[in-house]
């Protein structure tokens, strides 16, 4: 808040969240791509994925620094599991910078009640 005497920093967190278990590699992806503008980025995928594909994932993840998380395909309950947490990084403030200026522009409000 405007009142506070200390304050936190910002930090940008990113999650790719796939329903599909046929979308490992893509979703990977995209959280690779997220590292540009976030401190801290997470892949979000069914824990249906078979064993080759969560085994996969979760050595990419350790070795890219992004986050790995699994979950139950239950709308009521479903049962987040992190498999590997996120390793904070520098996001590049260019991409920082675009990415809220893009926000800013779709939806002025939102972006004021964020920033």
């Amino acid at each position: 808040m405007q009142s506070d005497l200390v304050k936190f920093p910002i930090e940008i967190v990113s999650a790719e969240i796939k329903i599909d278990p046929q979308a490992p590699v893509v979703a990977f992806g995209q959280a690779v791509a997220y590292r540009l503008f976030s401190h801290k980025t997470y892949i979000v995928m069914p824990t249906i994925l078979t064993e080759v594909d969560k085994s996969r994932l979760e050595s990419l993840s350790i070795i890219f620094g992004v986050g790995l998380v699994l979950f139950d395909l239950n709308k009521d309950s479903p049962k987040f599991q992190i498999r590997v947490r996120a390793q904070r990084f520098s996001p590049d403030m260019f991409y920082v910078n675009e990415f809220a200026e893009a926000l800013r522009q779709h939806n002025k409000r939102f972006f004021e009640e964020l920033f």
